[in-house]
């Protein structure tokens, strides 16, 4: 089976880490997989991206098309392939603009109708959570596979080693946040808000926003506790990475948080209000050991998740399309 991985490059990578991530699992697994990089965004971009795209699939042989993102999937859909294509919908370009103000709102809209009249044109549909299903227009094409996490790169390791490589503190407790910190939806000010009603000298907020992929495992094991303050969310990976590396968590009740975290001890959800996150961090910290969300991720491991994709691209392959 050969398949076209089509993604838009990000300032920071050529290829988002859990999209790379999951594209080794599926070579992993038996999948021949090319990458197909549109260099930059905005709408010159991606029509330039369709001739390119064009002459790409006149010289190589392909059997289906993934593209991730509405973008990367209209793309696909007009070069008029016949190749049959599957999109993954990551969140933003499905659910609402709770939250947003102004010109960041209008283009949420936006968002959310190009990828609504793209759904009648691909042959199946992949979200990362009941969340996002809910707000699809093609329910009939589509499944739940959130993203993988890789159980060999994140896992439990030494904290007061972790910590002397990083050249982080080992007097005071760490919270981190991985997110961007300017960047509305991820809502670093709630958790500086926090920290202020907090008032707790014995913790630290660590964020440190941009880092190379490869250390967000050991800034994770550094931690006594992962916060994610997001105003939305589709799936994200940094929880379930987290989860693999026992590390309590608090956060907001986003995606599919819920679903992944479920009732594991060490890990909290916190309303919107600082108070209300100071109460759980200081709960998180005073728990004070190793989660059993290793245990409780199992499910979501990286080479599990590809089987499960792939089983999607042998239906789109048959000869008698399932999705119509």
């Amino acid at each position: 089976m050969k398949v076209l991985f089509i993604s838009s490059k990000r300032p920071s990578f050529d290829i988002v880490p859990f999209i790379k991530s999951q594209g080794e699992s599926l070579k992993q697994n038996g999948v021949d997989l090319e990458y197909f990089i549109i260099p930059s965004g905005g709408l010159t971009g991606y029509i330039k991206a369709i001739f390119r795209l064009r002459k790409y699939l006149n010289k190589h042989q392909c059997d289906l098309i993934h593209a991730h993102y509405s973008y990367c999937g209209w793309v696909a859909v007009l070069t008029f392939t016949k190749l049959p294509i599957v999109v993954s919908f990551m969140g933003s370009d499905v659910y609402g603009s709770e939250g947003l103000k102004g010109n960041k709102k209008l283009r949420r809209r936006v968002d959310i109708a190009i990828a609504r009249m793209l759904q009648p044109y691909v042959q199946a549909i992949i979200v990362k959570s009941q969340q996002l299903f809910d707000h699809l227009r093609s329910k009939e094409k589509a499944e739940i596979v959130p993203n993988g996490v890789d159980f060999k790169k994140f896992q439990p390791r030494d904290k007061r080693e972790i910590r002397k490589k990083l050249g982080v503190s080992t007097e005071k407790k760490v919270v981190l946040f991985l997110g961007h910190p300017t960047y509305t939806i991820k809502n670093f000010a709630l958790l500086k808000a926090a920290e202020n009603v907090a008032k707790d000298s014995s913790w630290e907020v660590l964020n440190p926003y941009p880092t190379d992929p490869d250390n967000v495992p050991l800034y994770i094991n550094s931690a006594d506790v992962l916060v994610l303050a997001s105003v939305l969310e589709g799936s994200p990976n940094v929880i379930k990475e987290a989860m693999a590396s026992n590390c309590p968590i608090v956060s907001t009740d986003v995606g599919d948080v819920r679903e992944i975290i479920g009732n594991t001890e060490g890990c909290y959800f916190t309303s919107f209000e600082p108070e209300d996150m100071a109460q759980k961090i200081k709960l998180a910290l005073e728990f004070g050991k190793e989660t059993t969300g290793r245990k409780d991720v199992e499910h979501l491991e990286i080479n599990t998740i590809a089987k499960k994709i792939i089983g999607i691209y042998n239906r789109v392959l048959q000869p008698t399309p399932v999705y119509q």
